[in-house]
């Protein structure tokens, strides 16, 4: 038997897989199609006017297929900043973007940077599980910050949890599995905490576009001195429907993104030639059909809210973006209950257990419903098969 880094055999295996694996040994109920509400990423294909320039760009531009800029095209980086800079009423500068493969890969060589075997890094529960099986991969301590009813984190409950081998703290709004927008001051409240200890600020945005307020979630961009302490994470994915090209970015100081350069560099050598084409089309030509996406989400979002707020027994913890988190009323563990319901009401859907730590009772009674693909009517049906149990 081949030997096996014991940080890799700790590390709980991926939560789509599992749930996928699921899925192939389940009979559904026969009449009621699946509803795979499993998975947080766009299943139709980007617009038709993106594919078409990606296709163009890919037979005329003989550069898209060679190896590029570790840190990303040039073009792409220097239009993050700018939109970055108008979005959040900032100075943004193109040397302070690096384009990743895929927002993933975003946080990995974030934390790469910051923290090694040993350290400690700060996540608020429920958590994105990839990011705690990254800190755990690393042999990083993954120090959970527990969150209220209403899924926020609390500012001087974290301040208690620093310790000289704390790193970072890493936040995620839209939340991810929670769905809560955290708001302003709350972030802003983050920021200063990091910067009285001298550690990071992480904050994911992969999901910014689909933002319920209107105008910029934060001020952080505002200080001319962000950099010192913030590193922003984001992704195309989501905005541009490009999960299968991976590209995401880091907003951080350019001095930071050349220690990320190196780690970069070692993974992939360079983001995907065709995909940050594809981002940099999206950010000149699809403003407004991006912003009819985010109209469309906040539906679904109204839908959840709603239809929640009607079914027995059910409590909503947290809707936004593509996320909506709630309490179980069986009396059963959720992983329990998610098998249960996949099996009699053909929906998939991932168990509280998958965002919070071992033991931890909480994510017994909770489940994650990733509704962005799942239209009105659809959430309609999955409202109704849920009261239909028993």
């Amino acid at each position: 038997m081949l030997p096996l880094n014991p940080a890799v055999a700790a590390t709980l295996a991926p939560p789509v897989m599992e749930a996928r694996r699921w899925l192939r040994e389940t009979t559904l109920p026969e009449g009621l199609p699946l509803l795979n509400l499993s998975q947080a990423a766009p299943v139709d294909p980007p617009p038709t006017a993106l594919r078409a320039a990606m296709a163009r760009a890919i037979e005329a531009d003989a550069s898209l297929h060679l190896y590029g800029p570790v840190l990303g095209h040039d073009a792409l980086r220097a239009a993050l900043a700018r939109r970055s800079a108008a979005l959040y009423g900032g100075a943004v500068a193109a040397e302070q973007v690096s384009i990743t493969s895929g927002c993933n890969q975003a946080f990995c060589a974030s934390i790469a940077t910051l923290a090694g075997p040993g350290d400690a890094v700060i996540l608020p529960m429920p958590w994105y599980f990839n990011h705690a099986m990254w800190l755990s991969l690393q042999s990083i301590d993954c120090i959970p910050l527990p969150t209220g009813a209403n899924l926020l984190p609390d500012p001087d409950h974290c301040a208690r949890l620093l310790t000289p081998r704390t790193r970072a703290i890493t936040l995620v709004s839209p939340n991810n599995p929670g769905g809560v927008e955290y708001p302003p001051e709350l972030i802003a409240a983050f920021a200063g905490l990091a910067a009285r200890h001298g550690v990071a600020l992480i904050l994911d945005e992969t999901y910014r576009d689909f933002h319920a307020q209107e105008g910029p979630p934060h001020g952080l961009f505002a200080d001319p001195d962000w950099d010192r302490v913030l590193i922003h994470l984001y992704s195309f994915s989501k905005a541009y429907r490009l999960t299968g090209h991976r590209v995401g970015a880091i907003l951080a100081s350019a001095g930071h993104l050349a220690q990320v350069e190196k780690v970069l560099d070692t993974v992939t050598i360079c983001p995907s030639g065709p995909g940050q084409m594809g981002a940099l089309w999206g950010i000149e030509n699809l403003g407004d059909w991006l912003a009819g996406e985010r109209a469309e989400i906040l539906r679904r979002r109204a839908a959840i809210t709603q239809g929640f707020g009607r079914l027995p027994g059910w409590q909503l913890m947290g809707c936004g973006a593509y996320f909506a988190y709630v309490r179980h009323p069986f009396d059963a563990p959720a992983p329990e209950v998610a098998r249960r319901l996949l099996r009699e009401a053909g929906v998939l859907m991932l168990p509280g257990t998958m965002f919070r730590p071992e033991g931890a009772a909480e994510g017994a009674r909770e489940l994650r419903i990733a509704f962005a693909n799942a239209d009105t009517g659809q959430i309609g049906d999955l409202l109704d098969r849920l009261a239909a149990l028993r």
